[in-house]
């Protein structure tokens, strides 16, 4: 039996992978540092092994035996965090585990992206054709990242498949917390018109995007968006939760420039301190920036096919923080 490596287990789409590959009986290796927390319930039965993206030895060490690997891991938003940090575990940690990889002759290296590296899109919606455009810091990490990737796939024949997720969420995730929560208590303010698409992938849906990746001989060497059924408004979005929650929807509208600023001089204060800023820029980039995907590619190439609907997900989210008495 094939041993699976799956980094950023510990984290929310991570573990979800990784529950899935173990439910199926495949032999699950998960790295993770030292300090991580490994108390979630979906990663009984996976051996752990210790180490660090940053570290080339202990990497070196959880690819023996190895043939396939899920590359999940990264350093997410954190505005009080250093440049040098993004770089160290998003660009080299991610090289190193490719170039390992590579050396080492895993069949198959499924890399998780983001659908970041596109920044905001002008003309919605884009498909993997579109140029890259990353707007921060972490986008431009996890797109030099990714380039590392085909590049490898191109000049040394590393099999490679790029997924780049939407917006990710479902129970386990605490990210869109802050947003329901504010939802529920009709103190959510809507920052500009509310017009900005997103689009969001279910995390069921995502980790069938991550599997069919791995399994589909035409996926080497390719890139897919992976993401829900169809994108909607901020204002779409927000209603959806509004009713997953019993509240009405906030009708509070505030302008965007001024919050920009704010949050420009906030942030750079707290970063002086490092501590994390409570309002920054790229939060404030949410409500302006269109994210909108064709995931017809992946559709065609994987038999890709989204089957949690966004009211649904929502539900299954609101339903997920209530039985933990977040909201």
């Amino acid at each position: 039996m094939s041993k699976v490596l799956v980094t950023g287990a510990t984290g929310f789409a991570g573990s979800h992978l990784a529950k899935r590959l173990i439910d199926q009986g495949r032999d699950v290796r998960i790295l993770a540092r030292p300090t991580a927390d490994l108390s979630k319930p979906e990663l009984v039965g996976a051996e752990v092994f210790h180490g660090d993206l940053t570290d080339e030895n202990s990497v070196v060490r959880a690819l023996d035996g190895v043939d396939t690997v899920f590359h999940i891991a990264a350093l997410f938003r954190k505005a009080k965090l250093p440049d040098r940090a993004y770089w160290a575990v998003n660009y080299e940690g991610a090289r190193t585990l490719l170039s390992e990889s590579l050396k080492r002759g895993v069949q198959r290296f499924v890399h998780c992206s983001t659908v970041g590296v596109l920044g905001h899109i002008s003309n919605p919606p884009a498909n993997e054709t579109a140029p890259y455009n990353p707007g921060d810091i972490y986008q431009t990490t996890k797109c030099e990242a990714e380039k590392e990737a085909l590049r490898l796939w191109r000049e040394r024949g590393l099999p490679v498949t790029v997924v780049r997720p939407a917006g990710i969420y479902g129970p386990g995730d605490t990210r869109w917390l802050k947003m329901f929560r504010g939802i529920a208590a009709h103190r959510f303010p809507m920052v500009g018109s509310g017009n900005t698409f997103i689009h969001l992938v279910y995390i069921d849906d995502l980790v069938d995007a991550f599997l069919l990746a791995s399994e589909t001989p035409a996926a080497i060497g390719q890139v897919y968006i992976a993401g829900g059924d169809r994108y909607v408004t901020l204002n779409e979005f927000a209603d959806a939760v509004a009713k997953a929650v019993d509240r009405p929807m906030p009708r509070l509208h505030v302008p965007v420039g001024p919050v920009h600023l704010i949050s420009g001089i906030c942030e750079d204060l707290c970063r002086a301190i490092r501590i994390e800023p409570p309002l920054y820029r790229r939060r404030v980039d949410f409500f302006v920036k269109d994210r909108a995907f064709d995931i017809s590619k992946a559709r065609r190439d994987l038999g890709y096919s989204p089957k949690i609907g966004l009211e649904e997900g929502i539900g299954r989210t609101v339903d997920w923080y209530r039985k933990r008495g977040w909201l």
